[in-house]
């Protein structure tokens, strides 16, 4: 679809567009395997079709379910088997999708059979001990010799009880726990060790099961209770806009300046990654809520100020903020992102690299980075290392400096196929 590398087309023109942004790639994933678990059928409506997304819905249909992909229509069709996994033996393969390693990994534990879970070789350096941990805890049987995929399960239902669950390293842990949770032979509850990262996710996960007629007992982000009890299919159900991916365009009017408004994402959506517009915000950018949707304006002066921003919650969003940053007057501190390290690529050695690349001056610490104000940018090829954030974010850079090139831009796909050609569509 994309040529080996782009060059992004500079202008000095502000911005005045409307854009509309795919389905949330983690209300689709979660959606899609509570529909599977569900009694029933459920459409899922405005879903993304995307790489990660047609992994999840193509390994439930390995696993027998009946999946249908209308990509014209925007949407997934999934029969519901109540709980039970038609298959009893299968061989899934997910790229280097974490969320769906996490959640189909803890799905398999409610089958009768064995089942292979396998990646790429990035997904083969990602982390999966604390949840296969977690997992024993409640009685399955569950191995990764690496402590990564491939994980072999051995399936014949999930116990109950209690389990202790890895909160720092990724919420995906927590969510596939939970949505399985429901299907166990009793209760079951689940206690947070170490702080809660990227916990909007957590309370998205919750939302969702509530959809499907699951309603979870919490305390705060430390402790979940989950009782027995069966999801209900839906039969149409809308997948809202991804709030993750307007963060670049939001990111577009601070950085050119202008206006623009992404007409699929409100304040109401249940994705935190809507509160990247409250750190551009500080940044003096304009924000506005209004019936079209979300609207940023760049400042009036032209003139950005760095910031202080903790991420630790929308970590995705971290490498929006340094691609804005280098146009700021002031430096901005990235903190609270040491779980970015472990991801499609480690995001802040991926961070801190490519914007020396460009001539920003960078300080990398354990869990974050500061930038600092760039008087000039340099031209440069972008090595994107096949994450999708690494390309949507740095494109940005080269709306406003002469000579960025992003090379494999096609490792889009993961989550936004169409990204270049939106971006490009900007006037």
């Amino acid at each position: 679809m994309y040529p080996d590398a782009i060059e992004i087309a500079a202008s000095a023109q502000p911005l005045k567009a409307i854009v509309r942004v795919p389905g949330s790639k983690s209300h689709t994933n979660r959606a899609l395997i509570l529909a599977a678990l569900a009694e029933g059928v459920t459409q899922l409506r405005g879903a993304l079709f995307s790489d990660d997304s047609r992994y999840c819905a193509e390994a439930l249909a390995r696993l027998g379910f009946d999946v249908n992909l209308d990509e014209a229509a925007e949407m997934m069709t999934v029969a519901g088997q109540g709980g039970r996994i038609p298959a009893a033996k299968a061989e899934l393969y997910i790229g280097n999708s974490g969320t769906a390693a996490r959640f189909l990994t803890a799905l398999l534990t409610l089958g009768e059979g064995e089942y292979v879970v396998d990646g790429s070789a990035r997904m083969r350096e990602r982390p999966l001990a604390d949840l296969l941990n977690s997992l024993t805890q409640l009685g399955a049987t569950v191995s990764a010799p690496s402590g990564c995929p491939p994980v072999r399960v051995r399936a014949s239902g999930l116990a109950s009880g209690r389990a202790r669950v890895a909160g720092d390293t990724s919420s995906q842990y927590l969510s596939a726990l939970l949505q399985v949770a429901p299907y166990a032979r009793g209760p079951v509850e689940l206690e947070v060790m170490g702080e809660l990262s990227s916990a909007p996710y957590v309370s998205l996960t919750v939302a969702v099961m509530e959809d499907f007629g699951v309603t979870v007992e919490h305390e705060g982000l430390t402790t979940f209770r989950v009782r027995p009890r069966k999801y209900q299919g839906r039969g149409a159900y809308d997948i809202e806009g991804d709030a993750s991916a307007a963060s670049y365009f939001f990111a577009a009017a601070a950085i050119r300046g202008g206006r623009v408004t992404v007409g699929n994402v409100s304040r109401s959506t249940r994705q935190g990654d809507v509160a990247f517009v409250d750190v551009l915000a500080k940044m003096r950018c304009g924000v506005e809520d209004g019936p079209e949707g979300i609207t940023v304006a760049g400042p009036p002066d032209g003139q950005l100020t760095g910031v202080d921003a903790d991420m630790r919650h929308i970590p995705d969003t971290a490498m929006t903020l340094a691609a804005v940053a280098p146009f700021a007057n002031t430096p901005t501190t990235i903190r609270g992102i040491a779980s970015a390290r472990v991801k499609e690529t480690n995001r802040v050695a991926a961070m801190c690299t490519e914007l020396r690349r460009l001539g920003v001056r960078v300080d990398e610490h354990a869990d974050g980075l500061i930038i600092y104000p760039a008087e000039n940018i340099a031209p440069a090829a972008i090595e994107t290392y096949d994450d999708h954030r690494v390309a949507m974010a740095f494109a940005l850079v080269g709306l406003r400096a002469s000579g960025v090139r992003i090379t494999n831009p096609g490792c889009v796909a993961k989550t936004f196929p169409r990204f270049f050609e939106v971006l490009g569509g900007l006037a």
